[in-house]
């Protein structure tokens, strides 16, 4: 599938459903840290939360979501040159671009329009996949955190990830 297809939008009520959707299928929520069975007033809530702070951006394929990514700068002032992002892309769409169209996108908006000197994240150790794709973007891991969430009934790691410029 070509990225021409893809569009890049800020994350609105429009896309509520298609968002809740993305992230209540098993193959996502298990790799992410939300929780499976969300409502759609979670999502609605998150939005409704949104600020300059932050960045929520959604990949549409024909008005459908197949990808979420939130860039978040941290509101304290000794942290606010820092900002930790989450990302979620659906199954079917993931290798094909999407999470590097994203990322690519948010990166800009954080250099450029945030000044962050820093962003971070978590992923699971065992996400080889979402490894590579912030590898690939200039991230380097700081450190594994063990038992860091529970996930199919078992602890999993996770590592720090982050990105300076």
């Amino acid at each position: 599938m070509p990225e021409s297809s893809i569009t890049l939008v800020r994350f609105a009520e429009a896309h509520i459903a298609g968002v809740t959707a993305l992230y209540n299928d098993p193959a996502v929520t298990r790799q992410v840290l939300q929780m499976p069975f969300q409502s759609s007033e979670i999502w609605r809530k998150r939005l409704a939360m949104d600020d300059e702070r932050s960045l929520k951006l959604v990949a549409l394929h024909e008005g459908e979501v197949i990808g979420n990514l939130g860039l978040e700068q941290f509101s304290r002032v000794r942290r606010a040159h820092c900002g930790s992002l989450g990302m979620g892309v659906a199954v079917a769409w993931q290798g094909k671009g999407v999470g590097s169209m994203l990322l690519a996108a948010a990166l800009e908006v954080a250099d450029n329009w945030m000044n962050l000197r820093r962003v971070e994240l978590t992923v699971y150790a065992d996400n080889e996949a979402a490894i590579g794709l912030y590898r690939k973007f200039g991230f380097e891991t700081e450190g594994l955190m063990r038992d860091y969430a529970v996930r199919d009934g078992r602890w999993v790691d996770t590592l720090a990830m982050a990105r300076l410029r």
